[in-house]
């Protein structure tokens, strides 16, 4: 049971990132994502590591997108401070989902105690 609850942070962080992809079109992002979520079940130090990269990238993705937006909404004079926190707070979850990779049940997972 603690395995599957690691996961779900990791499964909400690639969907909301699909869903960010899919919101601006890119469908190559969207099928990335999908390919990354269907990896999880492959029991690979590759894997873990690869979906580490992509989260922290992801991470990233959603700082440079709250600044991006937070920019357009003060040019046109719009409210920003609850978009700041929530996608900071999206941003915080994706990076502790990468994260979730360095704990020891998804090190024992993926096979990573061995590489170190």
């Amino acid at each position: 049971m603690k395995k599957v609850l690691l996961y779900i942070p990791i499964a909400l962080s690639l969907a909301v990132l699909g869903a960010h992809f899919l919101r601006y079109g890119s469908s190559i992002g969207v099928f990335a994502v999908l390919v990354l979520a269907g990896l999880l079940f492959v029991r690979r130090p590759w894997v873990a590591r690869l979906v580490q990269i992509v989260l922290v990238l992801g991470t990233f993705e959603w700082l440079r997108t709250m600044y991006e937006l937070a920019q357009v909404r003060a040019l046109h004079g719009q409210p920003y401070g609850r978009m700041l926190v929530i996608l900071g707070v999206v941003a915080a979850v994706t990076l502790c989902s990468a994260l979730l990779f360095q704990s020891a049940t998804l090190k024992k997972v993926y096979g990573l105690e061995r590489q170190a």
